[in-house]
């Protein structure tokens, strides 16, 4: 659809064409840079989280939590677990993408399908519990917005919801999943 769009834009008003990609790649290199700086600070911040030890301190405080959810007891796989929600948390799921996937590689059992744990981390990823949407709020500010971070408060209601009622249904599904292979 859009090939086509561009096809007909360039047969009918080449010039527009033209000028319309000219401005939406300048449009576009402006937001990177925006997103950049935003996620330089954020990527920082949880990288003197890691090296002040401060993560070690959230994945003995969250072990519980990730143990019951995850059925882990390898260290570094909680730490990366905890790594991730932190990064959700703060809203920089580009930031999770990596722990992530260094967690399910190390939670693969070899059998080539997803084991319930790896389930549940795609699923808590996939609703993406924020506190603070950085990333939304900057994208707000840059578009424009007076009020960037009015979204805050709907966006914890909304990823609180979510999150709870995917994990609970996750648990269930494991449980029949389970019983069934009885």
């Amino acid at each position: 659809m859009m090939i086509a769009s561009i096809c007909v834009l360039l047969i009918t008003n080449p010039s527009a064409a033209v000028n319309e990609m000219i401005s939406a790649s300048s449009k576009s290199l402006t937001l990177c840079i925006e997103l950049c700086g935003i996620y330089a600070v954020w990527m920082g911040l949880l990288e003197l989280i890691d090296k002040s030890g401060l993560g070690d301190k959230l994945a003995k405080l969250l072990k519980p939590v990730i143990r019951k959810l995850f059925k882990t007891k390898d260290p570094e796989v909680e730490k990366l677990i905890t790594l991730n929600i932190s990064s959700n948390i703060l809203g920089l799921g580009n930031a999770a993408t990596p722990s992530a996937i260094k967690a399910i590689k190390k939670m693969d059992d070899g059998t080539g399908y997803a084991t319930p744990s790896i389930i549940m981390l795609l699923v808590i990823n996939a609703t993406s519990l924020q506190l603070l949407p950085s990333t939304m709020i900057g994208l707000r500010s840059s578009a424009g917005s007076t009020s960037a971070a009015d979204i805050i408060l709907p966006t914890l209601i909304a990823s609180i919801i979510t999150t709870t009622l995917a994990v609970l249904l996750t648990l269930i599904c494991n449980k029949l999943r389970a019983r069934r292979k009885k």
